[in-house]
């Protein structure tokens, strides 16, 4: 008798979650949403090739949450505000011009919930600064994205050099 109530009360749950209209949250794609993460990710080192800030301010968190350790601890960017003052006193200069750069090894992590999602790489990302060859090789990048109203932003990254 009691394993039959227990029947009577799971159809019961079942037939009440169908009448109210609401359905499990649907499962992503990972495949479709790796896609997409990729482009932002890309689109974070590539939007230098034509300065396209925009395309740049759109790919990150455009809020207090965005932080960046660079190699070294003098570039930390703590907050949307201050990296957009850094990219347009840096990079948006007629002295800086990118010349290149190559995203290698990515991996990407999407968390269960498919909202977060968290990517290692090695960058190559080469430039100029007043016809001055610079750049980084085999440079470690880690990165956390958050998917904000549908649309993936990076709301972390962390760039290393390795030695020797």
């Amino acid at each position: 008798m009691k394993s039959r109530n227990l029947l009577g009360l799971g159809a019961a749950l079942l037939l009440a979650l169908s009448c109210s209209g609401r359905s499990p949250a649907p499962i992503p794609d990972s495949g479709a949403e790796k896609r997409e993460i990729t482009k932002v990710i890309e689109t974070s080192i590539g939007w230098a090739a034509n300065k396209d800030r925009d395309l740049l301010f759109n790919s990150v968190a455009q809020d207090s949450s965005f932080f960046i350790y660079h190699p070294d601890s003098a570039s930390t960017i703590v907050g949307f505000d201050t990296f957009r003052q850094m990219v347009d006193e840096l990079f948006m200069r007629p002295e800086f011009k990118a010349t290149g750069h190559e995203v290698k090894d990515l991996r990407i992590h999407l968390s269960r919930s498919g909202d977060a999602a968290w990517f290692s790489a090695f960058l190559d990302d080469f430039s100029e600064w007043d016809g001055q060859p610079m750049g980084w090789v085999n440079a470690r990048w880690t990165g956390v994205l958050e998917k904000r109203d549908g649309k993936w932003v990076i709301v972390q990254m962390h760039f290393s050099l390795p030695q020797g």
